[in-house]
Order: structure tokens, then sequence, then C-alpha cells
């Protein structure tokens, strides 16, 4: 994946489409919003999100992540694991020689299962809401649209097994989800997508990490230019999938480079999620869902590693 990354970052420096270049809009939230796709989420439809919870029985969506995780270059993740010495006596609470682990992360916060927030990418040097990047970007963390403004993410879950569409698992590398290709997913599945939904694609292609990490990173079936315009324009608060990067790899034809990141974070405010595993709800054929995130928040960072969690 080294290679396609370097290129790929090379190409970033250069101007994009047409269509991905044209100005970023004031947010219709106002000029002093910060969450984008989360003003989708109301009292009332958490309210009737739960009411999709029928067992109990709840799904994991992340994956575990280690050094070995392969991820978009240059990023990594270790965890190095001290032990600093007993406490209890040393504080005066008696001989109780207790020890203890602490441990220390070095990790690149876009690894594994992540959200992308509304300041990782823009277009040029414009993000959401027409914040300029001298104006909010700081090497120690943004001043405006970090991480920590994302509020809880409690909303109703869509899956849609494209497997099951293209009769192929994994979906091929350079396969474009688009319009057609995601109403007939979900007409398949008797579901249909709501404004405050989080929107979830099954692609089979997460399974190939540890099996086969060369192919998992140089490309990947996903989200096409058209679907991502068709998802935002429904007021969705967030599409996601089993994948690296959410949209299609190679990249559509006559597209500018990560394009649909374009379409969704600066453009309309809305979140991407990465790496979600949702081979369990789909083997259930648990196609609506409670979905529940809340994220760590740093503050002033980009991206937050997640374990987003689906009850049914």
């Amino acid at each position: 994946m080294r290679h396609y990354g370097i290129a790929i970052a090379a190409a970033l420096t250069l101007a994009a489409s047409a269509s991905a270049q044209q100005a970023v809009a004031p947010s219709k939230w106002g000029a002093a919003d910060e969450i984008g796709a989360a003003n989708y989420i109301t009292p009332a439809r958490v309210v009737e999100a739960a009411k999709l919870v029928k067992t109990g029985k709840t799904y994991s969506l992340g994956i575990i992540v280690d050094s070995k995780t392969p991820a978009y270059p240059p990023r990594s993740c270790s965890v190095s694991i001290v032990q600093p010495g007993q406490v209890g006596s040393a504080a005066g609470l008696g001989p109780t020689h207790t020890t203890y682990n602490d441990d220390i992360l070095n990790c690149w916060i876009g690894i594994g299962t992540q959200i992308d927030g509304l300041g990782h990418i823009g277009v040029g040097d414009v993000y959401y809401n027409g914040n300029k990047w001298a104006d909010f970007a700081a090497f120690d963390g943004l001043k405006k649209l970090g991480v920590e403004k994302i509020p809880p993410i409690v909303a109703r879950g869509v899956v849609l097994d494209m497997t099951a569409h293209f009769k192929a698992d994994p979906v091929p590398e350079g396969t474009a989800f688009n319009r057609a290709e995601i109403d007939a997913a979900a007409k398949a599945q008797g579901v249909e997508i709501r404004e405050g939904d989080v929107v979830l694609f099954y692609t089979g292609w997460i399974k190939l990490i540890g099996k086969d990490d060369a192919r998992y990173s140089k490309g990947e079936p996903g989200l096409g230019r058209e679907g991502a315009k068709y998802l935002t324009s429904k007021g969705v608060v967030a599409i996601g999938a089993d994948n690296w990067a959410l949209e299609v790899i190679p990249f559509e034809k006559d597209a500018g480079v990560f394009e649909v990141h374009q379409i969704m974070l600066p453009h309309n405010g809305t979140y991407i999620l990465e790496n979600v595993d949702t081979s369990q709800l789909v083997a259930d054929k648990g196609w609506e869902f409670l979905f529940v995130l809340g994220h760590s928040k740093y503050r002033g960072a980009v991206q937050g590693m997640i374990n987003p969690i689906a009850i049914r």
C-alpha cells in the first residue's frame, strides 16, 4: 500500500475534479456550527431508534488493532506495557504489595475502526462550513472541528449487504456503489434509508486483513460520487464500510483524489466510518438496528479510533 499511498499524497497537492472544487457552502445550521450532520440526531429520533431493540443482542463493530494492522501509510500503532512499581506500602497504606501495569500507546488515531471528523479533509484550504486551514489548524490540535465536538451518535443503523447484491464475497476492488446499487440492495433487504440514519456497507473486504494485507491495502470496493451525493441528500448522519477508506479505489473515471471524502466532510458535514465490522450483523440479517457510538474526546484531533455498537 505504501507506494499507492505516496502517489495519493502527491496527488492531493494538485487540483481535484471540477465538481469537488466547487466552493464549500456555509452550513445550513449556521456560521458557528461544528457538528454537521450530527444535527440530524434529535431526542425523538433516538427514541424511535431505541424501539428497534427486540432481542437485546449486541454487536461490537470495531476490529482489534495491533502493530500488524494494515493502515494508510505511514500510520501504525503499538502498545507498550510498563510496571512502574508497587503501591500501598509506599503510600503508607500498609504492606499490600499491590503491583500494577500501565500502558502507553504510540498510535496514529486513524487506524483500525475509526471516525473521520469534519477537520480531516478539505477542498483546497477550505474545510467544513468555510473554515480555512490557516485559521484553525495547528500542530498542537485543531482550534475548530476537533473530534471532541462530535456528540454521541445514537441513531437508526442500516447495513447493506453488497456481497449479496454483486454475488461476490469480497466485492472486487474498484466496484462503485452509486444510487442504482444502493437502492437495489436496500429494496432486496426490505429497508429504506431515512434522514438521521447511519448507513453501513458490508463488502467482505475486512476479511482480507491478516490473510492478504497487500490486496486489502491496494484498493477496495466502495461508495462512488453519485452514491455519496445521494446519501448525503437524504440527510444521513454518517456512512461507513468494512474497508479502510469507505470510497471506491481505484477512484472512478474522472474523479478527484478522495472526492467522496470531499463530498461528505467539507461539503455536507457527513461523518465517515471506516473498517466497521458488520459481518455478524449480516450473518444474522440484522438489516436495521440501534447504532451507538461514544468516542474518546482528544481535543483538537481530526479522527477517532472507535468501537461502535449495534443492538437488535
